[in-house]
């Protein structure tokens, strides 16, 4: 298995497929190209021309970045690879950084902290901060 990892070509189509294969909610065409177009960087690591793993980085480029859409096709997992994706997106935003310090946020899928964990990210509430939060919205009519 020889392993590519490639940054910042991403295809909306092909976001879509791996979202869904790795059990994510399917999101529209649309939706899923305006949300690459707008995040600051991806990883992709495929095996040969096989999308196998993702990850982007969003967020304001300079203080505050948060990783999102980590996933990688079940029959490629516990491989090195999500870990390898996770480093490059932080190496990217340590890279980039313009001041002394940064935040790099995420919310992880349930009973995945200890992948997360294992590369440095702290969970949530602790002593110096809350719980993370979201709130879902939908579209107007």
């Amino acid at each position: 298995m020889n392993i590519e990892f490639k940054e910042n070509i991403l295809a909306p189509d092909e976001f879509i497929r791996l979202r869904v294969a790795a059990g994510f909610m399917e999101v529209p065409y649309g939706q899923a190209e305006k949300a690459l177009e707008n995040g600051l960087f991806t990883v992709s690591a495929y095996d040969g021309e096989n999308l196998i793993g993702m990850g982007r980085l969003v967020g304001d480029g300079s203080m505050y970045w948060y990783i999102q859409d980590v996933a990688v096709l079940p029959e490629y997992q516990r491989q090195g690879i999500g870990s390898a994706i996770v480093e490059r997106l932080i190496s990217h935003a340590q890279d980039s950084l313009a001041a002394p310090w940064a935040s790099i946020g995420l919310t992880a899928r349930k009973d995945k902290e200890p992948f997360y964990e294992k590369l440095g990210f702290t969970r949530l509430p602790n002593d110096g901060c809350g719980a993370g939060m979201k709130k879902s919205i939908l579209a107007s009519d």
